[in-house]
């Protein structure tokens, strides 16, 4: 196939398999997260990733009510809910291993929302996605090279020499995206591309990650808790600030975020990477290792400690960037998660959004008609982005908040004390407006409010029932105009058979009449 981007074609190049044919790139989480849901579908498929393996590094993840409704519908959620450990809580400590304040989630999360917050490591949380969408569906050592993105279709050439064509091309290949790249090189090109887009990604923090090997409750007593105790700890006139955090299997997680001057930064800029790594890791551990923790006991008392007892692979740095992009789709091909919203991890809030993501844009594949043409697909990918950005706007000004409250200077120590003396009803509220969107997907039976408090309405489920209904009517419509063509062709084959036959049998009578 040609991939012709003037040509503006009522069809898509999928003739054969009527559903549009989409090629993910990228098994991160929100990759992942969409391959999930249309294998729910009768969409065509095909996930390719870079890495020879996935390898989720990292340490965990909060969820919450935000994801819980499309995990019940995909009849995951109580096998995530089992493999984490409830989360009320954020507790605010010094240098001196003295709790000063508690961000409290609430012991009414249940009550008000439907379910509790829970601290999933990630590797468990891509364990159980991964057994949810077949093998065959991954294609690994699939580094993207190029791709053209026309009106008739997709093409992506990879490192290793094939290709690959489709109908809709999803780039959930990260912070350094090479779909966005390729898309946003064509763009400038045409001068299309905000110059906002065309700015590197600004970043001023570095992180250092990890999660131990299982230990004993009696060297680590906060693992006796019923629930996750997670503490952040704000350094005292030091560049850092560090979190560690229980988890359902006696492990600890933690991350230790460094803030970064210009001198720092150009250091930074030899390591960065679009990829959590390990190698560049070794130079940060010597310089955090003799800071304090909070284990409830007397054994396990430095960020040291638990290094130590942390297998190396699972020890990985990474630049923390943030941006959130102008554009996120053209044509034929759309970009999700970090690739179009980078936010700093601070704010706890770029896997959720990674998530819906997935789940938005899900619903609006599913509602194309069958062959879209190239005007179906920029209409759902600019619905997906008009119910996306509010969200992932709040997301993005949470997280610079959160970002700030865990730096040192008189900014952060506002922050804190704002936050610290914030009214309960203050922080009822912003509990409220984060945990309310509640998105799933609509081509799934509908999972119902079950807290107090009702869920944001939630348009790519009520537009997309519309356009699913409308498609069906649509496909009826066609089915019986292309029923009473075959049966207006079937009369006119049956006429001129019987003409056939009239003239045959007169021809026979008269040769007939002739051998008389």
């Amino acid at each position: 196939m040609e991939i012709n981007p003037e040509h503006m074609n009522k069809e898509g190049p999928n003739l054969a398999n009527k559903r549009p044919k989409v090629l993910i790139i990228g098994a991160g989480l929100a990759g992942i997260t969409l391959a999930m849901l249309l294998e729910k579908t009768n969409i065509p498929y095909e996930i390719f990733e870079r890495a020879a393996t996935v390898k989720p590094l990292g340490s965990a993840i909060f969820l919450n009510s935000t994801t819980a409704k499309v995990f019940k519908q995909c009849g995951i959620y109580d096998e995530l809910f089992a493999s984490g450990k409830v989360t009320r809580c954020i507790q605010i400590a010094n240098e001196n291993r003295e709790i000063e304040y508690i961000l409290d989630y609430g012991e009414d999360a249940l009550k008000m929302f439907g379910s509790h917050g829970y601290i999933l490591s990630r590797p468990r949380l891509y364990e159980i996605l991964l057994a949810q969408v077949p093998r065959e569906r991954f294609h690994m050592n699939k580094k993207m090279l190029s791709m053209e993105n026309g009106g008739n279709g997709v093409l992506v050439r990879f490192s290793d020499g094939t290709t690959e064509e489709g109908d809709i091309l999803v780039g959930a290949d990260g912070a350094y995206s090479a779909v966005r790249q390729n898309l946003y090189a064509k763009l400038k090109k045409l001068n299309k591309l905000p110059k906002s887009d065309a700015l590197p990604l600004p970043y001023s923090t570095t992180c250092l990650v990890g999660q131990t090997r299982p230990l004993d409750p009696e060297d680590f007593p906060n693992l006796k808790e019923e629930t996750c105790q997670f503490i952040r700890i704000l350094g005292d006139h030091k560049p850092y600030t560090w979190t560690f955090f229980t988890t359902a299997a006696n492990t600890v997680c933690f991350s230790i975020i460094e803030f970064l001057d210009e001198e720092t930064r150009k250091l930074s800029d030899t390591f960065r990477t679009s990829e959590w790594g390990s190698d560049a890791a070794g130079t940060m551990i010597e310089q955090v290792r003799h800071l304090p923790i909070i284990s409830g006991g007397d054994k396990i008392t430095t960020v040291g400690h638990l290094i130590d007892l942390t297998p190396r692979e699972y020890v990985s740095k990474v630049v923390y960037e943030e941006k959130l992009f102008k554009t996120w789709h053209h044509m034929r091909t759309v970009l999700i998660g970090d690739a179009c919203h980078k936010l700093n991890p601070a704010g706890g809030s770029g896997a959720t959004n990674a998530i819906h993501d997935a789940v938005t844009l899900a619903n609006y594949i599913n509602a194309l008609p069958t062959q879209p043409s190239v005007e179906n697909v920029h209409r759902a990918f600019k619905d997906y982005k008009r119910e996306r950005i509010p969200w992932v706007t709040e997301a993005f000004e949470s997280s610079a908040v959160f970002r700030t409250m865990v730096e040192t200077g008189i900014k952060a120590k506002m922050v804190r004390y704002v936050s610290k003396n914030m009214p309960s009803f203050m922080n009822r509220k912003m509990l409220v407006r984060m945990a309310i969107n509640q998105p799933q997907c609509s081509f799934m039976p509908l999972i119902e409010d079950a807290g107090t408090h009702k869920s944001a309405k939630q348009l790519s489920v009520v537009q997309t029932l519309k356009m699913i209904e409308e498609n069906k009517r649509q496909d009826e419509a066609n089915a019986k105009k292309r029923a009473a063509q075959l049966a207006k062709q079937f009369a006119i084959a049956e006429k001129d058979r019987e003409d056939r036959a009239e003239e045959i049998a007169q021809a026979k009578a008269e040769i007939r009449v002739s051998a008389v």
